[in-house]
């Protein structure tokens, strides 16, 4: 996490392990999951492999369109193959007879959520993390490639992870037992300064991409959650930033930089990276930039606010501190047309709901539909999800089914009734 210490991985958990893992994982949420198919896919045999998806109808909910803030009450939406084939009102949807039926009368519908900043190291905190509401997300590194594993898991067996963009390891000054997390890292161990130089820095973000990152992490700033670190303090150059920027474009990758102080929001910013996480001191001028250049926002809201809540007095007074600056922030990006995506810094084994981080957008001052985007189409174009984030023909079959209106009350986010991942009831 990038707030919160992160404790070391259990020895089990290696590159190796964690994909043997998921693999037998994969196959066994297979067989376990075959009843909630039709019966006609349930008889039919599986080739060991291939994706599961589910056939349901979601019926009698009222239903909220994020895109265009339609909504649609007594609602349908049909999903085949885990995808969106009809949503619309009742009167004009064709309901097939032989599919599943869930009955959301009396609630509200409407597409699972992004998380686009969480840290997912082991299989329970990925279904943990779908259960929670967040059908799709993106990393924001992990130790060992993990990740990586999770985002294979996920194609496999939906109901047991997000669909996710991973990042890999973290491109920082010390990697600490990083480098064992593949041969070709382990030269840089050797290096007295760390991961600084250009070509230090290039090797790391060539290895994320060889080992199939779909995003390169960096920071320009210390860590807020460890008492002993100045999260004002800077570790890389605009110059540095500039490298690891460069690395992941020629791969035809983004950047997420870990930020905090306003100069080092703006050496990131400038140098190139597509979003900006944390920035409690991002200022006017780098605001300015980051429209200009569509630089995304994400400001991990919750995990800042988890700071106040520390038993440690440094943290909790850091987190006292942060949060009301950092809502400012929030309120000032929307207000210039910044790009806000949510995310909550999930890691160590507590995932945070991800509605939460939408309560606190709306706390921030955005209207309730603005603060639902950030964690629907906001943070899908973030990622490159262009069939996720809402509820409408050829989308994905990612549901979330909550006991009230959103609009009115965020909290219901946080609390699902229902969450449905690829068609199939989590």
């Amino acid at each position: 996490m990038c707030v919160d210490p992160t404790p070391p991985p259990a020895a089990s958990l290696t590159r190796r392990g964690v994909l043997a893992g998921a693999a037998a994982l994969a196959g066994t949420t297979t067989a376990l999951l075959a009843t909630t198919a039709t019966p006609a896919a349930a008889a039919a045999p599986r080739r060991l492999g291939t994706p599961l998806t589910g056939d349901l109808v979601i019926e009698g909910g009222t239903l909220l369109d994020p895109g265009t803030g339609d909504v649609t009450p007594d609602a349908v939406v049909v999903i085949r193959d885990g995808l969106v084939r009809a949503a619309g009102p009742r009167s004009r949807i064709g309901v097939p007879q032989d599919a599943p039926r869930l009955d959301a009368h009396g609630r509200w519908v409407l597409p699972g959520l992004v998380d686009a900043h969480i840290h997912l190291n082991t299989a329970a905190e990925a279904r943990d993390a779908v259960r929670k509401g967040a059908t799709s997300a993106r990393s924001g590194s992990t130790n060992f490639y993990q990740d990586i594993a999770v985002r294979e898991l996920a194609r496999q067996a939906p109901v047991l992870a997000p669909r996710l963009k991973a990042a890999g390891v973290f491109v920082t000054p010390d990697l600490g037992d990083t480098v064992l997390a593949d041969p070709d890292l382990t030269e840089l161990a050797r290096l007295k300064d760390g991961v600084r130089s250009a070509e230090a820095l290039r090797r790391v973000v060539e290895v994320n991409l060889a080992r199939g990152a779909d995003w390169v992490k960096t920071r320009v700033n210390e860590r807020a959650g460890l008492p002993e670190q100045d999260p004002l303090a800077q570790v890389y150059s605009h110059e540095q930033l500039s490298e690891v920027v460069a690395a992941a474009r020629r791969g035809g990758r983004g950047v997420l930089c870990h930020s905090y102080s306003e100069k080092g929001c703006h050496d990131a910013v400038t140098a190139g990276i597509r979003s900006l996480e944390h920035g409690v001191y991002v200022g006017e001028r780098t605001l300015h930039e980051m429209r200009r250049r569509n630089t995304y926002f994400t400001p991990t809201l919750a995990a800042i606010a988890g700071l106040a809540e520390s038993s440690n007095p440094v943290l909790a007074e850091r987190g006292r501190t942060y949060l009301p600056l950092l809502k400012r922030a929030v309120l000032a990006a929307h207000e210039r047309g910044v790009p806000l995506a949510a995310g909550t810094d999930s890691s160590g084994g507590t995932v945070k709901p991800i509605g939460r981080e939408v309560e606190l957008m709306h706390a921030a001052g955005l209207p309730a539909l603005d603060a639902i985007r950030t964690a629907t189409t906001g943070a899908a174009r973030l990622l490159g999800l262009t069939t996720v984030g809402r509820l409408a023909r050829g989308y994905a079959g990612d549901v979330l089914v909550v006991a009230g209106d959103p609009l009115a009350d965020l909290t219901v986010l946080s609390k699902p009734v229902s969450v449905v991942r690829s068609g199939l009831p989590v």
